[in-house]
């Protein structure tokens, strides 16, 4: 075989495995279709199970856990009442990076999907500084401050490796802050300002929570999310606790 034909085997093949040589926004794209048809399934079998039995299916969760990790889906009361068929391929129990949640449980309960890879980092990140604040007498592993309060964190200085973790918005790459305490948050100020601008509903100033426009017009809950305000036509992170 010529050297000219080598590399176009090879191209074809690595085209193969890239699932047909799609860009990264057709993959998006299909992972998008993939979490809608997951949500819609999962939704229909949580209506008919809360319609059967007066009750959600969801896994019994600390007080102390936050909103946007706290009601996981039962997918084996599912299963066992027949109102599902099978497990989502996207789902973190079918070995995907979703983990399916019922959020506004008390009004209208909704499935919506947690992003494991941005709740790893965050949590990977938070052993990090944990550790370097105790070592260093209280002082932060900050480098510039982002917003009033929050800082980009140091990667260098807690000895962390780069990741790119994806937006489940957007595709696009979070960022990590942390505020003056060392708590660690995933930001989706740039997620937020486009799903204002998708909605066309400008926030009111001093709106707060409006972190919850990801809920509303996306399909992933903002996991490790610090609590936003609108103001001066942007949303900005609070300091206050993770939601």
């Amino acid at each position: 075989m010529s050297r000219t034909k080598f590399v176009v085997s090879l191209l074809l093949v690595v085209c193969l495995l890239l699932q047909g040589c799609m860009y990264p926004n057709e993959l998006r794209k299909e992972n998008q279709a993939s979490a809608k048809d997951g949500i819609l399934l999962v939704q229909h079998a949580v209506d008919e199970y809360q319609k059967r039995n007066s009750l959600l299916p969801i896994v019994t969760a600390d007080q102390s856990v936050p909103r946007y990790e706290k009601f996981k889906v039962n997918f084996e009361a599912l299963l066992t009442n027949e109102v599902l068929s099978a497990i989502p391929a996207n789902a973190f129990e079918n070995g995907g990076t979703g983990v399916y949640l019922i959020v506004n449980e008390e009004i209208k309960p909704t499935v919506r999907l947690m992003h494991l890879p941005t709740a790893q980092r965050v949590n990977d990140l938070q052993r990090a500084v944990t550790m370097y604040i105790e070592k260093h007498a209280g002082q932060l592993p900050s480098k510039e401050q982002i917003y009033p309060g929050f800082f980009e964190i140091s990667l260098e200085k807690i000895g962390a490796r780069p990741v790119d973790i994806q937006s489940p918005y957007s595709g696009d790459s979070l960022s990590f802050i942390m505020d003056e305490q060392g708590n660690v948050f995933a930001d989706y100020a740039p997620d937020i300002m486009k799903a204002v601008e998708k909605s066309g509903k400008k926030p009111a100033d001093h709106t707060d929570q409006v972190q919850e426009l990801l809920v509303t017009e996306g399909l992933f809950v903002p996991v490790k999310s610090p609590v936003y305000e609108w103001r001066e036509n942007a949303p900005w992170p609070k300091k206050s606790v993770g939601i």
